[in-house]
């Protein structure tokens, strides 16, 4: 029950501020606030239901180190689209057209904001964690990474291999950074950077989402195992090199750490005959 009530009270603060948002759409400094806004409530929200249901603080969002850890992780999300991206333009698949807007950026800075956070509470700091405890690392990284990919299939554009190419290059490698650190900061951090650099600077769609227009205007042609198609550059295999290279070194960091959490044994039913 603790699952369902963590996810349920996370779920309803990132329904509540996608709405909000969506009430402001063409404003981009309100869709910054509240975007914003509901990151911050959403945390809020996941400390104080995991207090709730599991009597114990939350050190997996607890402030200290939460600057550096979140700072972190933006730079190797933005890195990782930088490396992404340019690999993509070396091939030609990529075309800077001119400026795109900052206004438009500052929107999609709060968007993002929102999305990294309520998706990384709700699919890596409620689903991946609990289910780590019963079944063990490897597998609970494997059947939640396949779990937020299948949650993308709704999007515009998506495709199984775009599902698939998100289960591998976030739901993997996200999944490997909490489990490498033991705390959130890093891969909201990572989810954040990623997302708004792909969107805020390099203008390219966002898992199948036309998004505003961030720093840049852009665009990308080319063959879709390249550009990743109508689903955005998430689906180049670029993408998903690079997000399996990463899930490969924070899995080496989480062995090295001891954080790897190992299977539970099955118990074994013993059937004892009745006494004569």
């Amino acid at each position: 029950m603790r699952l369902v009530l963590q996810l349920v009270v996370v779920a309803a603060v990132a329904l509540a501020g996608n709405l909000a948002v969506t009430a402001v759409a063409g404003n981009p400094w309100l869709t910054l606030v509240l975007g914003v806004a509901t990151a911050v409530l959403a945390v809020l929200a996941y400390t104080w239901v995991v207090r709730r249901t599991e009597r114990r603080a939350p050190a997996e969002v607890a402030p200290g180190g939460a600057v550096g850890a979140t700072g972190r992780g933006v730079l190797v999300g933005v890195a990782m689209c930088g490396a992404v991206i340019a690999n993509i333009a070396f091939l030609g698949g990529y075309r800077i057209d001119g400026f795109g807007s900052l206004t438009g950026a500052a929107a999609l800075f709060g968007f993002m904001a929102a999305a990294a956070v309520t998706e990384e509470l709700l699919f890596r700091g409620v689903l991946f964690r609990i289910v780590e405890q019963r079944i063990g690392t490897w597998i609970a990284l494997a059947l939640t990474g396949a779990v937020f990919g299948l949650a993308h299939l709704p999007n515009p554009n998506a495709t199984a291999w775009g599902a698939t190419a998100i289960a591998i290059e976030a739901g993997f490698m996200l999944a490997a950074a909490y489990a490498a650190t033991r705390t959130l900061w890093l891969p909201i951090g990572l989810h954040f950077g990623w997302n708004f650099a792909l969107a805020g600077i390099f203008g390219a769609e966002v898992s199948g989402n036309d998004t505003a227009t961030g720093l840049l205007d852009a665009t990308l042609t080319g063959p879709t195992w390249l550009t990743g198609g109508g689903f955005g550059p998430e689906g180049s295999v670029y993408a998903v090199a690079a997000g399996a290279a990463l899930t490969v070194v924070f899995l080496w960091l989480a062995h090295r750490r001891g954080h790897i959490v190992p299977r539970r044994p099955n118990r074994t039913r013993v059937d004892v005959a009745p006494a004569a």
